[in-house]
């Protein structure tokens, strides 16, 4: 089969890969129509994330037509259309119980942290992911949803993380009626928790980005008030000025371990790699709530620590709730929400690529040429 292999920071290429097989009895082996390149597979290229492997394949967004199923799958049958979360979890352990699917402890090696992840180095499992043309799929009765047939694809393929990861970010923020609730980032994920925001009872949603053409698709996805960090001397004194010298209510980081905004951090987190990332988005957040206030944190970072202003949040009374997303835990409520046309997620897909083109994918993708705020990958378009 044809699938994207890592090679290096910056380097990846289209090469021919053994089709996957059916290694235990619960696995399924999925025909991928259709997957999706997200801003956290943006840390691997870059080389940010430990042990990551050359010849590993990215991709934890992905759907597709189930081609092979093992002997102990009950739910799934060949040729059905499923959406499959970026989590890989057993449905069984100590966490799954609790619905803490991200943290399953049964399907990584390094599971005293995250639990498995489809395509994002063997820090979570080691995986190989949908940027190609088959993937194998373990737990396939757990995981894997039948597509509902009202479903659009792009918006099925953007519910398996970063509509997820955006939607939870606002419940991580325990948004109460009226809040005004600030948003770091309006890439995919930071558009959703906007959109996502209002569901839940805010009163005034502000985007922060630096890129005009986000934060214009933050204005009309998400019908949200926009910050240009850029054109500001101290983001954090405006965002003070904009909430009467108080601060937010709750505030959604959506940005990560590649966050602009302070050069040194910057240079220490993504270029010499001295921090698991760079933290000003962070930092950002516990500056601008208010004292006592919320921060929901669903931008990814490495597992190095960071200067993290813990001594500001901690005398602030700050409540900070962060995981990488339970996906399966939030589709119920939004596949309504979606239904329903409050939550678009396909609207904020801009670039299609297929899978031979993908090192061009990533290069638009990373360096936001054209536009490019969500691409999604075709394996099977010639």
């Amino acid at each position: 089969m044809r699938a994207m292999t890592y090679r290096g920071p910056y380097k990846l290429r289209v090469e021919e890969k053994d089709r996957p097989r059916i290694e235990h009895p619960n696995d399924a082996i999925i025909r991928v129509t259709l997957a999706a390149i997200c801003g956290s597979d943006l840390h691997l290229y870059h080389g940010l994330m430990p042990d990551t492997r050359v010849g590993h394949t990215f991709g934890h967004e992905f759907i597709g037509v189930v081609d092979e199923v093992g002997p102990s799958v009950e739910h799934l049958a060949v040729g059905d259309r499923v959406m499959v979360p970026f989590n890989i979890y057993c449905g069984s352990c100590f966490f799954c119980a609790r619905g803490l699917f991200s943290n399953c402890h049964n399907v990584n090696p390094n599971a005293t942290a995250v639990g498995g992840i489809y395509g994002y180095s063997h820090t979570t499992g080691g995986y190989d992911g949908g940027q190609a043309e088959y993937v194998r799929v373990p737990f396939a009765d757990v995981g894997p949803v039948k597509i509902p047939d009202w479903m659009h694809d792009e918006d099925a393929v953007l519910l398996t993380d970063a509509s997820a990861t955006g939607y939870f970010g606002a419940q991580l923020g325990e948004i109460a009626e009226g809040d005004t609730v600030v948003v770091l980032g309006a890439g995919p994920v930071g558009l959703i928790a906007a959109q996502s925001a209002w569901l839940m009872g805010a009163g005034r949603v502000i985007v922060v980005d630096h890129l005009t053409e986000r934060l214009e698709k933050a204005a009309s996805m998400a019908h949200a008030e926009t910050l240009n960090y850029d054109e500001h001397d101290d983001i954090v004194v405006e965002l003070k000025k904009q909430t009467d010298h108080i601060g937010a209510d709750v505030v959604i980081e959506a940005v990560g371990a590649e966050a602009d905004g302070n050069a040194l951090q910057h240079i220490a987190g993504t270029k010499l790699k001295l921090q698991g990332g760079s933290p000003v988005a962070l930092n950002w957040a516990i500056d601008a709530v208010r004292k006592g206030g919320n921060i929901g944190v669903v931008g990814a970072y490495g597992p190095v620590p960071n200067a993290v202003k813990f001594g500001d949040a901690l005398n602030k009374g700050l409540t900070l709730r962060m995981n990488q997303t339970p996906v399966k835990r939030q589709w119920p409520r939004m596949f309504e929400h979606v239904r329903n046309g409050h939550l678009t997620p396909r609207e904020m897909v801009t670039h299609r690529f297929p899978l031979e083109d993908i090192a061009e994918a990533y290069h638009v993708f990373s360096a936001k040429l054209d536009g490019c705020i969500k691409p999604l990958i075709l394996p099977s378009a010639s």
